[in-house]
Formats: C-alpha cells, sequence, structure tokens
C-alpha cells in the first residue's frame, strides 16, 4: 500500500486543537501529542487492514499516550483520515466526513 495520507479538513482542524490544547497544559506538550500522532498513523500506513471496523469500511486506531484514536479508511491507494477524535467526544460526531 502507498503512504499516500489525506485528511479531511475538519481532521487537520481536529488535530491543531488538540495539540493548541496541549500546549496550553504544558509548553511542548503539543508537539508530543504531535509525534504520537505521527507513530500512529505509521502503524495505520503499515497496517491498514488490522484496526478495528467502526462503520463500513472505517477504522480507528488508538494513540497510546493520549486519550484519542485516529479515524480512517483506505481508499484508492492510501489512507485518508475523517478525524482525530478524542475519546470521550460524541461517538461518530464524524459520520459526515466521510
Amino acid at each position: 500500500m502507498s503512504s499516500r495520507v489525506g485528511f479531511h479538513p475538519d481532521a487537520r482542524r481536529d488535530l491543531r486543537e488538540a495539540a493548541d490544547f496541549y500546549d496550553l497544559e504544558r509548553l511542548g506538550l503539543g508537539a508530543e501529542f504531535l509525534d504520537e500522532v505521527e507513530q500512529t498513523m505509521r502503524r495505520v500506513i503499515e497496517y491498514p487492514e488490522s484496526s478495528p471496523v467502526v462503520l463500513g469500511r472505517v477504522r480507528k486506531c488508538a494513540m497510546s499516550r493520549f486519550p484519542y484514536t485516529i479515524v480512517y479508511s483506505a481508499r484508492g491507494g492510501g489512507i485518508y483520515v475523517s478525524a482525530v477524535a478524542h475519546n470521550s467526544r460524541r461517538p461518530f460526531y464524524w459520520r459526515d466526513r466521510l
């Protein structure tokens, strides 16, 4: 599988907002969050079908250190990220992003 990755614009906003929140908690924590997102995305790219299916062809891959999940689907030879979702947020709020 190609390592081509696309993000829904709202997923990019999810990512920025979370990183900004963590930087307000402690300077540098936002960068640590982004590093973990990158590590999680490497897992998703390498093993796209290893995460559990949550809706149709949409899967979720939990981050280890932070309470977030990458919501994605494998399509067109790449990965499409629909959300970077906090685990306490309303389930399936991202459904209209598919």
